[in-house]
């Protein structure tokens, strides 16, 4: 089963944290957001994100409400994604419309948005749905990104091999943001999935902890300790190395074992504690 853990901390500058993350470890889910919007709004959109993803998985896990007929899926069934690749990427689309709506019902929340990055572990596959620039590494004997920014530096360098690498990751625009969970009218979300039977830890953080620190280094942190451990000192590295931002990271393992489940809610949001994690059994 998965066994997760999540620190959040925001950071020396920001008034509010505006990353949120989710755990449902019986679900084999983990959720994190990292939002944006002037008057508290990020704070708002990364929840309800995290919130609208988490329902949704929920209930089509556990109620089966995603039948295969065209009215369990509103934005279709992609055939060369799994039920829980599906599951993820219909859970993040209505994330979106949510978001959406509330930014243009409430004058307060306009323009607000979020990244999001979401896995789910089912039937020995890994599914992960992602937009923006939160990622989700693997790590075994190395680290290995899976997911891929949704940014102007990368949709430049991928769209011209013979860019100027350097002057594209100095460029101001460089770290802009092509693809928002709650702006626009349409999004594009990314779903990778591969099987998976345990091992490599899995790991999800937000810019501010992936922008500070290299991959030499999120190794070394990763390979110390348990995985609350991992969690805490990933974050702890990013606010030494100089983070500016809101950090959150979460760190997730899968042991295939006959122990029965307990059912294990955790979720952290906003800077209440530098490591917050909030445990409700049931």
């Amino acid at each position: 089963m998965l066994r997760a853990y999540g620190s959040t901390d925001k950071g020396p500058l920001r008034p509010t944290n505006e990353d949120c993350f989710g755990i449902d470890e019986p679900l084999g889910l983990c959720v994190l957001a990292d939002g944006m919007g002037g008057h508290n709004a990020g704070e708002v959109a990364a929840r309800m994100a995290v919130d609208a993803v988490t329902d949704y998985v929920r209930l089509a896990k556990l109620e089966g409400a995603a039948r295969d007929d065209d009215m369990s899926w509103p934005f279709g069934f992609e055939p060369s994604l799994s039920r829980a690749g599906n599951i993820l990427r219909t859970a993040v689309l209505v994330a979106h419309l949510q978001i959406l709506d509330a930014a243009m019902s409430v004058d307060r929340y306009s323009g607000m948005g979020t990244t999001i990055v979401a896995t789910l572990l089912s039937e020995g596959r890994l599914s992960v749905a992602h937009v923006g620039d939160s990622r989700l590494y693997l790590f075994g004997a190395r680290l290995r990104q899976l997911t891929r920014d949704d940014s102007w530096m990368v949709r430049v360098l991928a769209a011209d091999s013979c860019a100027d690498r350097l002057l594209v990751q100095n460029h101001p625009m460089r770290n802009a943001l092509t693809n928002v969970v709650g702006v626009g009218a349409c999004i594009e979300v990314h779903v990778i999935e591969e099987e998976f039977s345990g091992g490599p830890r899995i790991v999800l953080t937000t810019d501010g902890v992936h922008g500070v620190l290299d991959e030499g280094r999120v190794e070394q942190l990763l390979a110390e300790g348990d995985i609350q451990a991992a969690s805490r000192n990933l974050v702890a590295a990013a606010l030494a190395r100089g983070s500016r931002d809101n950090c959150t990271a979460v760190v997730a393992e899968y042991h295939s074992c006959r122990e029965s489940a307990k059912c294990h809610w955790t979720e952290a949001c906003t800077g209440r504690d530098p490591h917050a994690i909030f445990p409700r059994f049931c």
